[in-house]
């Protein structure tokens, strides 16, 4: 197991620990801080059903693990790291969207989950035509006029005239968007497209893009969720002379022979990631892979066990058998993973304002009614070219706003102007609607920065899960900075711990071949008499394929003795093979070299000479860490815990 992993389940594990002060046992102390018994049982019962490995279970082993786990706490925040911009930027980016998840504002989200699961009922076909438009531009006649132009024409001329002639990819876009359903598409323009009746144009409607029409060409219920299995021969081969679309066709004419789809992927097909499976894809839904002709064979495909004839695609030749086809799941089931999506979804804006609006009412708000005028009479146009700063006689102790005793300054919100200038650069947008829409910004930032300020005091659960990931992700940065930098970038070391442990870098024995299989033992024996000869593939081929039968397939490559395509009890000797029966076909092998087992070089071993080098430095830094920081276990505690746990 390679240390970046392994510090990754210690990072998962500590997302278990419960940090809560009970009056029980002090188990140990690490550098004069107490750990506490409940806190160990805790972190030992919630992973006792994850461990596999029996060994893993034995309670010094995990007090090892938590131990170890505190000291590298320790020496983190020794070298701050805790108080580094990146480190705090990636915490609080978690801390916000834990916070989302712990407010009680829940309708909205309820709402729109219902109402994305029965959209995801129904597929949509459409096109549509946008003029582009700043978010921040409230003059928006001109824009809303010329989309409306646009689809009178496109009534009137079609879709596809008004594109030729208007289309330009900068301010005005005419696209086909083919099918999509729930969350391919911004929110605003997915309810525009739902809304919209098959076969019409929508009215004028927009998004943070500008102003759109959709023209919703067709609706059809959802396709379900298809597994399926797949032959590729890719469009790039090794082998020159092979031809990918003769290959697919020869590999065709075996299926149709009677020859089976799972070995014929396992022996033939170039997509390494299904091919040992017998070509079986993950489950898949329409619109979800990047190839729409992939999809539409294997949608189309009628029955179980169905099989395409040949089609291309942009990855190469394919043939798709379809294994299974599920209507779409129950909301039920689906609900856990539709709520997650809604909540990254633009849908997510709906949300923060329904937050907003209970915390609004949870909380006592005061405004200073001068406050928006006032920062209206200091923007200027230098604002738009990122060179406006506060003036000298900024008011900055003022008081914007205040949420319960907390009080929001200009200063704050100056800060937050400051910074919303980059959004602004080369646009021209009038005082008023700039500071409206920013302090709109502002005070929904605010409000829920002080939501998670003062979240840790109200809820303790919420606390502790923070407190664990907050230690987590510290965690990590030290492994970074401490072992995995560290062992790729020291060279001389890796190239001296190389030297020393050499034995362990193998190359396995490899053979470079040509095999000949085919389904027929008859043919089988055809062509090992005709390479013993000498004949060549050529021959071979022109000899055996004949009427229109694929009974010969050619292999050749350079393989581990061990690898799939080979037959487990292959012989590596030098020359022609006797026949093997394997993958249900059988094979003749023509030994062309073979390249024994041997030492790799450093290049070659590279990975996992770091991973085993990273393994050394690790265990030399947990000594030391043992040496810096005392660590005292309590026995008393430690037996009544071992105790407990036996019961």
């Amino acid at each position: 197991m390679s240390i970046k992993l392994k510090c990754l389940i210690l990072v998962l594990f500590a997302l278990n620990f419960s940090f809560s002060q009970d009056k029980d046992q002090e188990l140990l102390k690490v550098d004069g801080e107490s750990i506490m018994t409940s806190e160990f049982l805790r972190v030992y019962n919630k992973n006792l059903d994850l461990v596999k490995d029996e060994s893993q279970k034995d309670i010094d082993g995990y007090l090892k693990l938590f131990t170890e786990y505190q000291l590298k706490l320790k020496e983190a925040k020794r070298l701050k790291l805790h108080e580094d911009a990146k480190y705090q930027r990636e915490f609080l980016r978690y801390k916000k969207q834990l916070t989302k998840n712990y407010l009680s504002e829940n309708k909205v989200t309820d709402v729109l989950v219902k109402e994305a699961y029965d959209r995801s009922k129904q597929d949509i076909n459409a096109s549509h035509i946008l003029v582009r438009l700043a978010d921040t531009e409230k003059d928006t006649i001109k824009a809303y006029n010329e989309v409306l132009a646009l689809r009178k024409r496109a009534l009137k001329e079609g879709f596809d005239k008004v594109k030729a002639d208007m289309h330009n990819g900068e301010t005005i876009f005419l696209e086909d968007l083919g099918y999509f359903s729930a969350f391919k598409m911004v929110y605003d323009f997915e309810n525009a497209a739902y809304n919209t009746p098959k076969g019409e144009i929508s009215m004028p409607f927009r998004t943070p893009f500008g102003y759109h029409v959709v023209w919703v060409k067709d609706k059809r219920a959802s396709r379900g969720t298809v597994t399926a299995a797949h032959i590729m021969v890719a469009l790039n081969q090794k082998d020159s002379l092979l031809d990918p679309e003769q290959r697919i066709n020869d590999i065709y004419k075996k299926l149709n022979q009677g020859e089976s789809f799972d070995a014929l992927a396992k022996q033939f097909s170039d997509d390494k990631s299904s091919s040992n499976r017998g070509g079986k894809l993950s489950p898949f839904k329409s619109g979800q892979l990047s190839s729409e002709e992939f999809e539409n064979e294997a949608f189309s495909l009628k029955a179980d066990g169905d099989v395409s004839k040949p089609f291309k695609t942009a990855y190469g030749w394919h043939i798709v058998k379809r294994i299974n086809l599920k209507p779409l799941q129950s909301f039920d089931d689906l609900k856990p993973s539709l709520e997650n999506k809604v909540k990254r979804d633009t849908r997510s804006k709906l949300i923060n304002n329904a937050m907003v609006n209970e915390l609004k009412k949870r909380y006592n708000i005061t405004y200073n009614s001068e406050a928006k005028t006032y920062f209206e009479g200091i923007i200027s146009n230098e604002f738009f070219g990122r060179s406006w700063r506060l003036p000298d006689d900024f008011q900055k102790d003022k008081t914007i706003f205040s949420v319960n005793q907390r009080a929001f300054t200009y200063n704050e919100f100056g800060r937050h102007l400051m910074s919303a200038q980059r959004i602004y650069a080369g646009k021209t947008v009038s005082p008023s609607i700039l500071i409206e829409k920013e302090f709109d910004s502002f005070f929904e930032k605010s409000i829920l920065q002080f939501r998670e300020d003062n979240l840790e005091l109200e809820n303790e659960d919420f606390a502790n899960i923070l407190k664990e990931y907050r230690d987590g992700l510290l965690l990590f940065d030290l492994m970074e900075k401490e072992i995995w930098n560290k062992a790729s970038k020291d060279s001389v070391g890796l190239e001296a711990f190389y030297n020393k442990n050499k034995v362990n870098y193998q190359w396995k024995d490899r053979v470079d071949i040509v095999m000949a299989s085919s389904a027929d033992e008859t043919n089988a024996k055809k062509i090992l008499k005709m390479m013993n000869k000498g004949k060549s593939e050529e021959e071979i081929n022109e000899a055996l394929n004949t009427d229109g039968k694929q009974n010969v397939i050619f292999t050749k490559g350079t393989y581990n003795i061990n690898d799939d395509k080979l037959p487990t009890n292959f012989e590596t000797e030098k020359g022609v093979s006797k026949i093997y029966q394997h993958n249900e076909a059988f094979h003749v092998i023509d030994v062309k070299a073979i390249l024994p087992a041997g030492t790799k070089t450093l290049e070659e071993a590279k990975g996992n000479v770091i991973n085993d080098y990273q393994a050394e430095i690790e265990a030399n830094w947990i000594d030391d860490l043992h040496k810096r920081y005392k660590v005292e276990v309590n026995k008393k505690a430690l037996k009544a815990v071992k105790a407990k746990i036996k019961k």
